[in-house]
């Protein structure tokens, strides 16, 4: 998944000869990404001091778990239950969830790649290298948006409550139409819940005090508001009723599994494919979604 189109170098780094053929690869590098802690950087001369003595110019991309003080190891999943995801991910009357990808890792790659990039420019304009670091705790801090602002703002420690915005209602709220379809709602503006009460014949919703505001409908939701659309959901068949939603604007999916995923055209020209020595097709999905036009 990761290796696409990479040349490996298999290398004991404690052995003087594989840790000189390194070394005449880091003279011409460009980048240097690391994930080693410091210590352990340091004993197989791989640190940041060692390298950029080597090469100037060279930007140097640090990736710690927690800071660049700690050795302390840690995975994605540790992540997930530091920064507050774990305690926050689940069904409100369930134990706390880890998200089913590497979501952290994610982030955090991206944030570093961020100050590459940012390395890079600056490159151009000096002609220095940089130390660029970053940790996943830090990425998954700054990843906490509005659930963070909720406890900074509000003084309100944001708890399960599955799929469900804690803001914003009926939003990722789930439905089951007539066929067994799951579906999903994202309505964010007084807009597109007003079409959706029309798609749904459900317009004396817009003149209730319970619906007429988007607090007075996170407020009661759960008692009323869901058990409503439920029903008049419940009795739709899903292909038709996200096509009309669509045409109204209203934001809405399917809840599809991957193998409904890569159906999707837009997914299937994410796939990657190669043939292996032995014939064996390979196949992958893309790490990078952006296009540069000239």
């Amino acid at each position: 998944m990761v290796n696409w189109n990479k040349t490996s170098f298999l290398l004991d780094l404690e052995n003087p000869t594989d840790r000189q053929q390194l070394y005449d690869i880091i003279e011409t590098a460009d980048i240097v990404i690391s994930n080693y802690r410091l210590q352990v950087a340091q004993k197989l001369g791989v640190d940041y001091a060692t390298l950029s003595a080597l090469n100037s110019s060279l930007i140097f991309a640090q990736l710690n778990a927690f800071d660049s003080e700690s050795e302390r190891p840690a995975f994605d999943v540790v992540l997930q239950a530091e920064a507050g995801f774990m305690y926050m991910n689940g069904e409100a009357d369930g134990p706390p969830i880890k998200m089913p990808v590497a979501l952290i890792d994610v982030l955090a790659a991206h944030q570093l790649k961020e100050g590459i990039l940012l390395a890079l420019l600056r490159r151009t304009q000096t002609g220095k290298g940089a130390f660029v670091q970053t940790s996943l705790f830090e990425a998954a801090v700054a990843s906490l948006v509005n659930q963070a602002t909720n406890w900074l703002m509000g003084g309100y420690i944001p708890q399960r409550m599955g799929t469900q915005h804690p803001n914003i209602a009926p939003y990722g709220d789930l439905y089951t139409c007539s066929d067994g379809q799951q579906i999903v709602l994202a309505v964010g503006t007084e807009k597109q819940f007003a079409h959706l009460c029309y798609q749904l014949k459900l317009e004396a919703l817009l003149e209730d005090l319970r619906f007429d505001t988007n607090a007075a409908r996170v407020k009661n939701r759960a008692v009323v508001l869901n058990a409503l659309l439920s029903e008049k959901i419940s009795v739709q068949e899903s292909s038709i009723l996200l096509q009309n939603l669509e045409k109204q604007g209203v934001p809405s999916a399917s809840i599809r599994n991957m193998q409904q995923v890569f159906t999707l055209p837009a997914a299937q020209s994410m796939i990657l494919e190669e043939t292996w020595p032995d014939g064996t097709l390979s196949q992958r999905v893309k790490t990078v979604a952006f296009e540069i036009q000239a």
